[in-house]
Order: structure tokens, then sequence, then C-alpha cells
């Protein structure tokens, strides 16, 4: 049987590949106890007992494929009798994240109370989608081949003399100084701590009976790495990781952790441990052989081919990178563990799947007494004093995803715990919501950051769709699972000038998507359509939730009582300073009230929140535009119309600010991205009509109507098919701005050019008026219409006979 691993030539002998070392794909027995299991998730409760095709975890929607499930990961059941026991503080319950009173430095500031490791931001129940598979469709990385694993062994087995430091108390140790050279071991100068930086095992040595030593591989943060042959199973490839200093009680205390935790860590993202060996007085773990490359090899490779410059890799590489890790984090948070110590070196790309190695760093949730291990540059600002959590395991993510894709400079010194300014940093300013996830991953309070890596990865897969639209030019359209469809543009139905009504704005926005897992999700989804009978039927509720609020804000919102919804944002908000939904209604409040600066700022800060989403983007990009800022507004519009064409709101938007900064070729182009088979061609092209007829500005501060946008607007109408309701109504007001640019003399008549169907004179564009108001009028379903209609139409009719 041949090893699946793209590259490998190695066969399967005993269940592993005899050249990797990687294990056979087969469906394995559940979760297994071990002394590193949290006891919460080996007792505590009754195992629930699952199908055999679904994912262990009853919180998760996944389903087992080659033994793992397809969305968080964890390995499923053998036979139908796989089963996972939750406790009140287990996986589930460890949803308690660090917090102090802080504000983070960005747009959305959320709350003054002061919160210490006794009372941290809950977790949101809502669950999100964690995606696997490498580049999730979207991009193509090249694969890695996996090479022989004794070509990766070090020639010179030393450590470099700038990577020497005392275990105690960080002092250079082991330095050259003038002519003498820098010693392997001795003592620091500093403290007195013994330092020994000499590997302990020699080639052919045989550990633990059984594994065969064939040279050292590395040095890492906790001591010597080795390749060794396991002369039990095939000769198959393992890696022998000791420690750095056997006599370091820190050092050896992360070790037995390592042990502990890796022993029942089973996940295709996570280095597999094999065995735990003794030898000499030192321990050994005994794990997978990983070949391929880590990602600060992938990046030191692109420094090294771009002569010396830094390379960084392309964003959504990068990206995709951190959605293919991000279910081993769920996986382990699901367990109580904390990585802790993320960093490109602590990733490698084998073939075409990532794995996370070194996890000597990891540790229980609530554990407040091991030693914690991090680095400088990617550890979160409050971990000495309040130690690790799940934000602060996300607040490396974070850091990781910002190093690979930027030329991070100062990430150690001046921006350690912060991000640059995106005005200097040209892919912040390309990408703006690659900046705002970055912001909110590295946020100051943890409160402020990620609360789950579920969440964390449906929002990142909403960054990499509009990374690769705006890169590529190709659409990535994709259900959002916070926010309904985009409504149809209101032109489809009748002629409505969106941009002076403000109820037909903020009709044009998705509407929020009921949280299933909140505790009155079933009533707020099944209310009556009535509003008096809906509202009754809430006040029937026991308990207030989320959903109950927002509920009647929905309600009051829609019978225009925005004193009484505006109450219940309050209350949504002194409930959970950090529900984005109240942020989201203040700004529809905002906007139905007719102030657009107000909603702006609102909407700006719900795009921080869940910065994968469109639906903010398009309502900041709404109200920019009702307050005249439309540059913003253009920038918004385009990332929603090139992400998903689907938003054609953002389309006709995009056109109407594109015009008003004064690009009307570039307003021109926007309209052809919509094909002319698509339903929303026609009020695509209607919108493009609007804004060619907007006068332009002039030199003596007056405007006008151009003759080339007018000939270019007709030429538009005319290619449309419209209903002759519409199509006249059109003709009036567009007849109607020709003949005023006429008679003011602001634009030349020209009988050899046709608009809208009539020659470009006085008397003909009046008589093209006229007949239009006399369809119109004949059309009219009351009297009243009709005799204002045929006065208006006498008004226009030229004097002269025809």
């Amino acid at each position: 049987m041949n090893c699946a691993v793209g590259g490998c030539s190695g066969q399967i002998e005993d269940g592993y590949c005899n050249l990797c070392g990687t294990k056979a794909t087969n469906p394995v027995s559940g979760l297994r106890p071990s002394v590193g299991t949290p006891m919460a998730l080996v007792s505590g409760s009754a195992a629930v007992s699952t199908p055999a095709n679904v994912c262990v975890d009853t919180t998760c929607a996944g389903t087992i494929e080659d033994g793992y499930c397809n969305v968080c990961g964890l390995k499923g059941g053998s036979g139908g009798s796989g089963s996972l026991a939750t406790g009140s503080t287990g996986a589930a319950g460890s949803a308690a994240i660090a917090s102090q009173a802080t504000t983070p430095s960005t747009a959305s500031v959320r709350s003054t109370r002061t919160a210490t490791s006794e009372t941290r931001r809950t977790q949101s129940r809502r669950t999100a989608t964690v995606r696997s598979r490498l580049g999730v469709g979207l991009v193509t990385i090249a694969p890695i081949p996996v090479a022989d694993p004794s070509a990766a062994l070090m020639v010179n087995a030393t450590v470099s003399e700038d990577k020497r430091y005392c275990a105690a108390c960080a002092e250079p140790v082991g330095r050259s100084r003038g002519d003498r050279i820098g010693k392997d071991n001795g003592f620091c100068g500093k403290c007195g701590k013994p330092f020994d930086f000499s590997p302990k095992l020699s080639k052919g040595e045989i550990i633990g009976g059984q594994y065969e030593v064939a040279g050292a591989l590395a040095h890492g943060g906790l001591g010597w790495i080795y390749l060794a042959r396991d002369r039990n199973v095939s000769n198959r490839w393992v890696v022998l990781k000791g420690l750095l200093d056997s006599g370091d009680a820190d050092a050896l205390a992360a070790a037995v952790a390592e042990q502990r935790f890796l022993a029942s860590v089973e996940h295709p993202a996570i280095v597999k441990i094999f065995n735990v060996v003794q030898h000499d007085g030192a321990g050994y773990t005994v794990m997978e052989f990983v070949g391929g490359k880590s990602l600060k090899t992938i990046l030191k490779d692109r420094l090294r081919a771009n002569s010396g410059n830094p390379d960084p890799l392309p964003p959504e590489q990068a990206i995709a990178y951190m959605l293919e890790l991000l279910p081993a984090f769920s996986y382990l948070h699901k367990l109580g563990l904390i990585y802790c110590d993320l960093k490109p070196d602590n990733l490698i790309q084998q073939a075409d799947a990532l794995k996370l190695i070194d996890l000597g760093g990891v540790r229980r949730i609530d554990d407040a007494q091991s030693a914690i291990y991090g680095t400088v540059g990617f550890q979160a600002p409050e971990i000495a004093e309040m130690g690790p959590s799940i934000s602060s395991d996300l607040f490396t993510v974070g850091r990781t995803l910002a190093t690979l894709c930027t030329d991070f400079r100062g990430y150690q010194s001046q921006y350690a715990f912060t991000l640059p300014p995106a005005s200097k940093v040209p892919l912040y300013l390309r990408f703006a919501s690659l900046y705002a996830f970055l912001k909110k991953s590295t946020a100051p309070h943890p409160d402020d950051r990620f609360q789950t890596a579920e969440e964390m990865s449906e929002q990142l897969f909403g960054v990499l769709r509009e990374v690769v639209a705006i890169s590529s030019g190709t659409p990535v359209p994709a259900a959002s699972s916070l926010f309904g469809p985009p409504p149809a543009p209101l032109r489809s139905t009748a002629v409505v000038d969106e941009t002076e009504d403000w109820a037909a704005f903020a009709a044009l926005l998705p509407e929020l998507r009921v949280d299933p897992e909140d505790p009155n999700a079933a009533i707020a989804a099944s209310l009556p359509t009535d509003p008096s009978l809906a509202l009754s039927s809430l006040a029937r509720i026991k308990a207030e939730s989320a959903e109950s609020r927002l509920a009647r804000v929905r309600i009051q919102f829609s019978t225009n009582t925005f004193f009484d919804a505006q109450r219940h944002v309050t209350n949504l908000a002194e409930a959970d300073p950090w529900d984005w939904r109240a942020d989201w209604w203040r700004g529809l409040l905002a906007l139905r009230g007719g102030n657009a600066s107000l909603a702006a700022e609102s909407f700006q800060k719900v795009v921080f929140e869940v910065p994968g989403e469109l639906a903010p983007k398009l309502a900041f990009a709404l109200a920019s535009e009702k307050a005249g800022d439309h540059a913003a507004a253009a920038a918004n519009y385009e990332i929603v119309a090139a992400t998903d064409p689907q938003y054609i709101s953002a389309t006709t938007g995009l056109i109407r600010s594109l015009s008003a900064l004064g690009d009307r070729a570039g307003a021109s182009t926007v309209a052809k991205r919509i094909p002319a088979t698509s339903a929303f061609h026609d009020d695509v092209q209607l919108a493009l009509v609007s804004s060619l007829m907007e006068p332009r500005s002039q030199a003596d501060g007056t405007s006008a109507l151009d003759a080339s946008d007018l000939y270019r607007a007709s030429e538009v109408l005319s290619t449309l098919t419209l209903t002759p309701e519409v199509s006249n109504t059109l003709r009036v007001q567009h007849l109607g701005e020709v003949l005023t640019e006429l008679e003011t003399q602001k634009l030349k008549p020209d009988s050899t050019r046709k608009v809208f169907g009539v020659p470009l004179t006085d008397i003909d564009i009046r008589l093209g008026l006229e007949e239009s108001l006399r369809h119109l009028a004949r059309a009219a379903p009351t009297a009243a219409q009709r005799i204002a209609l045929v006065d208006q139409a006498n008004s226009v009719r030229p004097r002269t006979s025809r």
C-alpha cells in the first residue's frame, strides 16, 4: 500500500509509512482519557453515544471523514461507540477568558467595567464553522514534497552563539570574547546557573531499547531535537525531543507537561506523539517525523530569492495557512488546552497539508502554576499578569498572520503588542478588512478579541473571500451565518430615488439572522406578523435574552416607534457590552432618523467586530454616502460588489459614488460588470443613467449637464426593456432636466442628435414630455392624478403647432 502523503514514495507497513512515518488513514476510536486529559472530559456526566459518521462533540455539526470530523477536527468514533463526556468545567465549560479594565485602541469601545481573572467575558454561544483543507478551495498553494529525513540532519550540531541565553535570567551566555571562542557549556556570569548547549545523544545510540539515533535535527527552545529509527515498527523515522538542561526545573516541568498532554492529542493538523522514554536520567518524547518546510523557512527562502529583501507571503496564502491551523486550535481548546507559543517556526507545510509542531508550551486552561512559554512579538500583553487563555492563544494567530503577510518590522520592539498604522503598510490600505481582522485579533483588551477559534475562522474566511475577489477580480459569494441574503434592489419594481428616501435606503440592508442557540430563538423566529400580537407573545417570555430584545427592536423599528426601539437597544448593550448587534441597530435607527454621521460611526464599529462580513460594509458605505463622504462610500461599496455581485445595492451605490467623485468613466465600467443575462442588469443600468444625468460642477462654481453624459445616458436607456409606466416616468424625469438645461442655455440644442427618443431641440423635448405625461395620465389610478398629469402635459406643450 502506497503512502497517501503527496511527494512521498514510501510504503505502508504495520500502519505507518516506512519513509516519512505518516500514519495510514483509517477510522479510529473515540477520544481516550489519559494522564493529561482534563478531568472534566472523563468524569462529571454520562458519555453521549454518537453515530459512527457524526462528530462526537454534540455541539458540532460536522461528520466523520477519514477518522476525523470535517468541521472541528475531533477524532471520530468507531462503529458507533465513540463518545465525548463533558463536565461543567471541561472543554465547553472553559469559556472564561482573561480580561482587565482597559479600553481597546480601536473603533470598538466596549466597556469600562473592571474585569479580573474571576470575571471574564463569556464566549458567544453561536456556533461557527471551522473550515479545513489547505486553501479552502480558493487558494492554490504549491505542495512541498517530503524529502528524505536523513537529509535534514545537521552536519555540525552546534547552537549558534547569538541564540545562547541563560535559561534562568535570559543573560547571553557561551559567547566569544576577542580571540576566545564561546563555550558550549559553563556557568552564567550573571546568576551562576549552569548551561550546556552540547547534544546529549550520539549517532547509533539506542534510546529506550527501541530508537536508534541518526543525529541532531535542530535545537529548539526546550532543547535538542534528534532524528531516529524506530527498530520495532518497520524502521520508520521518528523524532526525539529532549531537554535543554535536565537540571532546569521549568524546562523539566514543560517537558513533562508536553508528554502528558500529547499522549491524548490526536488531530490531523497536530504532530503525533508515539511514546515517552527515559535514557541516562533524561526524558525524551518520541513523535512523528514531519517533513516539508516550516513557514519561517518558507519566508527565509523568499528573502534569499528576493536578493535579501523581505518578500512576505501573498495575503491569501498566509490566510489559508491560518484557516488550516484554526481547527487544530479549536480541537485543543475543546480539550481544555492552550497552545501558548504559536509562531511561523512551529507550523510546517508537509505536501499539501499543515502541521502544528512543538507543543512544549501546551498547558491546561486552568493551570495557574506551570511555567509559561511564549515568544516576544507573538505573546499577548496580559500573559504575565493573567496567564494564558483562549483569547491570548488567538492573539498569537493574529500576530503570526501579520508576520507572514507583511514586512512586520519592529514586531518584537516598537510594535510588540500592536500593529503599525495602516498608512505605513500598503497591504493594509489595499485590504482594509484584513487590517480590521488583525486589529480585532490583537486588541489590547482580551475581551475585545475573538473568543473562539470557530468565530475567528468564520470571519477570516470572509476576509479571504474579499482578498481573493479584489486580487483576482473573481467574485467569491457565500452565505453568511450572521446576516440574511441581500434584499432585491428597489428599482426592480418601481422608480424610487433611493438617494433621497431614508427609509428606502435602510431597506437595502440584509436582516440579522436569529441566533439558533439563544434560549428564545424559537419564539423570536416564529412571531406573528401583526405587531401587537408579536409584542404580546414576547410579553409572556419568562427570561429575557438577546433575541427577545432584538425581536422587540425589529417590531418597533417596523412600526416607527423609534424611542422604544432605542430603549431596547440600550438594554441589549447593557446586558452584554460586547454584543455588536446593538451597534448594528443603533446604525439603522440613526439612518432612519436622518443622522448619517452617527449611522456611519455605529456601522464602523460593527465592521471591526465582524470584519469578514459584507453587510456591515454595505451599511457603512450607505451611511457614508448619505453623509457626503463619497470616497469612503466608494471604497466599501467596491469591496462588497467585488466579493459578491448579489449585493446589487453595492454596485448601484458604487456607480453613484464614483459619479459624485467625477469618475463617470469608472461608473460606466462598474455597470458593465453585471451581464445582460442577470435579473438585475436593468437595475444597474438605471443607476448608471441616473448618475450620468447628474450635472457636473463647472469652473465658475455652477453646475451643468454634460452633453456627452446625456448622450450616453440616452443610449443606455434605449437598450433596456422597461414597463411603459417606468419608461414614461423616466422620460418625464430626464426630458424635464434636459429642458431646464436648454432654457438656461447651459446646453446647446442640436437637431442632429436624439436624446431619449427625440431630437435635442426645445420643441421636440416639449413634445416628448407631453407625450409621456399623457401616457402616464391614461394609466393613472385616480381621477385627481390623471387631471394633474394632463395639466402638466398642457403646461409643457409647445406653442408652435406641428
